[in-house]
């Protein structure tokens, strides 16, 4: 797949994070790659599933490069043995950045995010 308009892109790979939230710590999901042909990549899809038959919620945010941290969503319910997509739109990721999500419960939450990687054109 090829993006152009401004800086040229291919697409380098797609793949498919996946995290068991164990804790009520924030949790790494996916970093964007930093390699000097990196530029951005593509969160298509976010989805939450609950798997304790009980009802909880979900923080998720971005921290940038310069460890600024960005909410996207805060507190956000997920029915009990309920499955949430969280993303109406695709989100982009810069390199370096990296998507993070926090449970009010420890094991109750999985988080699968779809992603598309894409580089520079050379």
């Amino acid at each position: 797949m090829f993006i152009s308009g401004g800086v040229e892109s291919f697409l380098q790979g797609a793949t498919n994070a996946k995290v068991d939230l164990t804790t009520t710590n924030a949790t790494t999901i996916y970093t964007a790659p930093s390699a000097a042909t990196f530029n951005f990549s593509l969160i298509n899809s976010i989805l939450v599933s609950e798997d304790s038959g009980n009802a909880d919620t979900i923080t998720v945010t971005i921290t940038d490069t310069s460890d600024a941290v960005f909410s996207l969503f805060n507190v956000k319910a997920v029915g009990a043995s309920g499955t949430v997509e969280l993303l109406t739109r695709d989100l982009v990721l810069k390199s370096g950045e990296v998507l993070k999500a926090t449970a009010a419960t420890a094991n109750r939450l999985h988080v699968v995010a779809s992603i598309l990687e894409f580089t520079n054109y050379r």
